[in-house]
């Protein structure tokens, strides 16, 4: 062989110096390095935890920490390195089992010396050794993930511990109450519509009632952090970013019920403009050719709903009486009341529609407006050989029916002072959005 194919040969089959393989090689020692480095995030909070523990007092530290990460990163690799044919998982559960009963047996002498009995460094100890084994022969990225979210469980244990202490026995059932709906009974039922005219969904109706309830939870949450006259700012500004209409309908059932009827319709005013601004990004995004004609009378809309609600709130102190008044954060017959009277209207809505036909673009728009504006924004903006003129007008025309809609739902199942306070605020919306909209095509024209 000649000198050249020895050089060949001496590279190709004997150290190798292709970049992938020196990668590859390296793999190892970078997963152990995670594993250890699992073992150290939580260890330097179980070490900060006890850090004014004399030494000696102190089962198990940063240091210790990191070395059950590594312990666990190692047991990887003892398992990655076992012949294949053999039985996974013996080295693994073994070196577990018995680390397990070291560590708890420390950990019980420790609680002995100090009174003070609590698991959860057990625990803790438990699951940085798996998440060590699990950098090394699974995901790393899940085994880091899961070592941050430990750390942070067990960094947050005031706040938890002072969560659970004020969270009443109602609102800790109207969470599970929420949470079952959600992911025990919607995925039972049928999706399929049922009737004519497009039909009405069981499923679709049980996702208004969660959305109802969701947002009245979000609701009675931020009036508990924030006190009633932020608090109900601060929902309806968030709740106003999923449906305005549900908020609308929430406060009005809340203001029936005996709520300041001030704070509650500025809350939906709030949802309201909320409301607007969104539909204006929507209409950006989708089409920009009629944000020229549509931003500025959604933006005064909006404006005027926020002057409104400083109008209502005007010299109201923060007082706790709504607070005490507001017991149950959802009323589940209440809410599915709701659901369906939502579910009606879209089914009125499509009859509608159906019996007028399609050929007016404007009206049909209102009428879809009742039910959801951002449906019938989405259909305008997606309809390629439609006029600009006549686009912005059947986008407007949904904002408009969508706002007297929710001023009738407000006076008729809110109550006079509610609902005649939430009509005069989307009164002046409109008022000042179609003031804006006749200005705008004026300029453009």
């Amino acid at each position: 062989m000649s000198h050249a194919g020895r050089e060949t040969s001496r590279y190709d089959g004997g150290v190798d110096s292709r970049p992938e393989l020196y990668v590859s090689e390296f793999v190892p020692f970078y997963r152990l390095a995670i594993a250890i480095a699992i073992g150290l995030i939580i260890g330097v909070e179980r070490h900060w935890r006890e850090r004014e523990a004399a030494p000696g007092l102190r089962t198990a530290g940063i240091r210790t920490f990191a070395m059950i990460g590594m312990l666990g990163g190692i047991v990887g690799l003892i398992e990655q390195a076992l012949p294949a044919g053999g039985q996974p998982g013996i080295v693994t559960g073994t070196i577990f089992l018995a680390f397990s009963a070291v560590f708890a047996f420390y950990k019980w002498r420790e609680a002995e010396a100090e009174r003070d009995f609590s698991v959860t460094s057990v625990v803790a100890a438990m699951a940085t050794f798996l998440f060590g084994v699990l950098a090394v022969l699974g995901d790393v990225r899940l085994a880091a993930a899961g070592g941050v979210a430990l750390t942070a469980i067990l960094a947050s244990r005031q706040p938890l511990h002072h969560f659970i202490e004020r969270l009443s026995w109602i609102e800790l059932r109207s969470a599970i109450i929420l949470l079952a709906m959600t992911f025990v009974i919607l995925p039972l039922l049928p999706s399929a519509p049922y009737g004519p005219f497009g039909g009405i969904s069981l499923r679709a109706v049980w996702s208004l009632a969660i959305l109802l309830a969701a947002i009245s939870y979000v609701g009675y949450v931020a009036v508990r952090l924030l006190g009633p006259g932020r608090g109900e700012l601060a929902a309806g500004a968030a709740a106003g970013l999923v449906s305005s209409t549900a908020v609308t309908l929430d406060n009005a059932r809340r203001a029936a019920a005996g709520g300041d009827a001030a704070r509650l319709a500025a809350g939906a005013a709030v949802a309201g403009g909320v409301s607007y601004l969104r539909t204006a990004a929507l209409v950006l995004g989708l089409a920009p050719s009629l944000a020229w004609l549509l931003l500025p009378p959604f933006i005064a809309g909006a404006l005027a709903m926020a002057a409104g609600v400083a109008w209502l709130i005007r010299g109201q102190s923060d007082t706790s009486r709504d607070a005490a008044a507001m017991v149950n954060p959802f009323d589940l017959v209440g809410v599915l009341k709701m659901a369906l009277f939502l579910a009606a209207v879209g089914f009125i809505v499509r009859a509608a529609s159906a019996a007028f036909g399609s050929a007016g673009i404007v009206f049909a728009s209102a009428l879809a407006g009742i039910g959801d504006v951002d449906a019938a924004a989405v259909t305008v903006a997606g309809l390629p050989t439609l006029e600009v003129s006549v686009g912005a007008l059947a986008i407007a025309a949904a904002v408009a029916s969508n706002t007297v809609a929710k001023a009738l739902y407000a006076l008729v199942l809110g109550g006079g002072r509610y609902g005649s306070r939430f009509a005069i605020l989307s009164a002046g919306a409109l008022l000042f959005g179609a003031a804006a909209y006749w200005l705008t095509k004026l300029l453009l024209a």
